[in-house]
């Protein structure tokens, strides 16, 4: 049997009904992890110790008739920003290289507890600034798919291990689209969901928190299945508490569709392969409508939460050691302290002013529908504080360019799925994001199962 080949669901149910082991299935994900690698270039970090032992655990539970959990035996790789006990958190720095976790994340022990076996760490930029995952801590992680492009970012090596099939799932996170655009780019299902609904215990600022952990899965009924263990409150997130139930399935939904949001351009095959998949979700019946939105307004403060933000964590250990860090870091780090007070309570009135603005549109819709980028992907050496070129078009700085779709919904805190709806003449994935009201993730994996099954996109695999 060859694992890489199955998926989540379907190595649980092995693993359950006794027709394999969580050792067997530990031992060759570690073995496709080897061989893969060295092209991959996905994890900083690799617990095979730590997984065997896990899958012996879990095979002797299961031997003595206890239930082994819905995730049993299935392996799972966790973004270097997320902690998971007994490894080492370095946040995709060298400065924090080889710093042990001091204990699960929320989600990370949710996903345990469901027997799921924690494989190791994926590459990330460092502390998620920049969509592009290079780091001089592990070098760079490009797209399975073409490596003249980027993997994405920040969650670009959990994307990509699911991309060569090193793992069926992986933890990211999303702090301005970092699940969503690496999903986008690699080709396969993130989820970036309500604001709470999965918990976040560790974040600097809980009050204002805009960084989401989440799911990301090769297939739709794997993420819904990992969303669904890693969901729920917890006393350590404020906005996990008294968490209300899921909204219903619209059965005729209503959408409001965007094919441009403000910014300059879009790429010809990005737009064609979004308007099938609206034309497709007509044709599903749902009522499509155009909206008229501006989020590149949004940008400029945006990137001054994230600047601040950075600065205020890191100004003092970039003072004193910045040859260990990104250059793009340092300049980020740099522009945050050039930033005011004023200017940084400006950009949170802005921030009020979008979220009123998206839930006027959800008096109107269920499901707001964009394209997840502006581009399939974007060259590996973008250099992400440069104005960038769109279908011969300079759009401006990157998060304005590329990526003005999913920054709003982290600073709002709605639920935003990206989902693969075809392939770009250079073989790189395209992806669509469905947006909805807060705690409506049922709503938007309903809707994207139903498409997906309606464009019947065949699946690909990579050679190795």
């Amino acid at each position: 049997m060859d694992i890489s080949e199955l998926t989540a669901t379907e190595i649980a149910a092995l693993v359950r009904g006794g027709k394999t082991t969580a050792r067997a299935v530990a031992e060759a994900t570690l073995n496709r992890i080897e061989t893969t690698e060295p092209r991959a270039n996905t994890f900083i970090h690799v617990d095979a110790a730590g997984a065997l032992a896990a899958a012996e655990a879990l095979d002797a539970q299961r031997a003595a008739g206890e239930d082994p959990g819905p995730l049993a035996g299935v392996p799972v790789s966790v973004k270097d920003l997320v902690h998971v006990a007994g490894m080492p958190t370095s946040f995709g720095s060298r400065a924090f290289a080889g710093a042990p976790a001091p204990e699960d994340a929320v989600p990370v022990a949710r996903l345990r507890a469901a027997g799921a076996i924690l494989i190791g760490k994926t590459t990330t930029p460092e502390f998620g600034h920049k969509p592009i995952t290079k780091s001089p801590l592990f070098g760079e992680t490009l797209n399975p798919w073409n490596p003249a492009y980027t993997s994405g970012g920040s969650s670009g090596g959990a994307a990509a291990s699911i991309a060569w099939r090193q793992v069926p799932l992986a933890v990211g996170t999303d702090g301005g689209g970092s699940i969503r655009i690496p999903a986008a780019v690699c080709g396969i299902f993130g989820l970036k969901a309500t604001l709470g609904r999965i918990p976040h215990v560790h974040a600097g600022d809980l009050f204002a928190n805009n960084s989401f952990i989440g799911p990301m899965a090769r297939n739709l009924d794997d993420l819904a299945l990992m969303y669904r263990v890693m969901a729920g409150s917890a006393p350590g997130d404020p906005w996990s508490k008294s968490l209300p139930g899921h909204d219903p399935v619209p059965q005729r939904p209503r959408i409001g569709w965007a094919l441009t949001i403000g910014n300059k351009a879009i790429e010809q095959d990005v737009a064609a392969a979004s308007e099938a998949a609206i034309a497709a979700l007509a044709g599903l019946g749902a009522e499509v409508s155009k909206v008229e939105i501006d989020f590149v307004s949004l940008e400029p403060h945006f990137r001054i939460i994230l600047e601040t933000l950075l600065a205020a964590r890191s100004s003092k250990s970039v003072a004193e050691t910045p040859e260990l860090f990104d250059p793009t870091f340092v300049r980020t780090v740099r522009n945050g302290e050039k930033r005011t007070g004023i200017d940084v309570q400006n950009a949170a009135g802005f921030r009020t002013s979008i979220y009123r603005r998206i839930e006027r549109h959800f008096t109107e819709f269920d499901f707001l529908v964009t394209p997840t980028l502006a581009a399939a992907a974007i060259p590996a050496d973008t250099d992400p504080h440069a104005d960038l070129e769109i279908a011969g078009v300079n759009c401006g700085p990157i998060r304005a360019a590329w990526y003005p779709y999913t920054l709003p919904f982290n600073l709002t805190g709605h639920p935003a799925l990206s989902m693969p709806i075809g392939w770009d003449r250079n073989e790189l994935p395209i992806g669509l994001q469905i947006v909805s009201r807060w705690h409506a993730e049922a709503g938007i994996l309903d809707l994207a199962g139903r498409l997906h099954a309606a464009l019947e996109i065949p699946d690909r695999v990579l050679s190795v």
